[in-house]
């Protein structure tokens, strides 16, 4: 049976070899701007989005609390700086590193390393997904405050 999975692993790799090789073959250096223009698109797109919604939810808690603009600072801090929100953080500087890194080195030069291209693309979904989890998590936690 192990034989017979590695004669098939062999064939399937001789078969898709060639076309993995000539796929890697035509990317050029628009193709890795393109993926750091895209992750920085999405991530503009996700603040857009969500800073005015977020603010609006931490003005209704300081008018629910009769906060004033100096409590509003020091109490909803919490709301916007704790550990989680630090493992986004961290997490997303990794990620844009990865990213930067990445579109540099894959555009670098005549001939881009086109086996770098999905690595960065897969690199560019994880940063928005953990930006995307930061505001779940944050919205869940100004939620709850609204709650009480």
């Amino acid at each position: 049976m192990r034989a017979g999975f590695f004669v098939l692993a062999t064939l399937l790799a001789a078969l898709l070899g060639p076309r993995g090789a000539l796929a890697q073959a035509q990317c050029s250096k628009a193709d890795f701007e393109a993926v750091v223009d895209d992750a920085a698109g999405a991530l503009r797109g996700l603040a857009q989005q969500n800073t005015p919604q977020f603010q609006a939810k931490l003005r209704q808690l300081k008018v629910k609390r009769g906060w004033t603009d100096d409590q509003l600072l020091k109490e909803a801090e919490p709301l916007v700086r704790d550990d989680r929100i630090a493992e986004f953080d961290e997490r997303s500087a990794e990620l844009l590193a990865r990213i930067t890194g990445g579109g540099q080195a894959g555009a670098a030069g005549d001939a881009p390393d086109c086996g770098l291209l999905a690595g960065l693309r897969a690199s560019m979904a994880a940063l928005v997904d953990t930006q995307r989890a930061k505001w779940t998590y944050m919205f869940d936690k100004i939620e709850q405050e609204l709650r009480k």
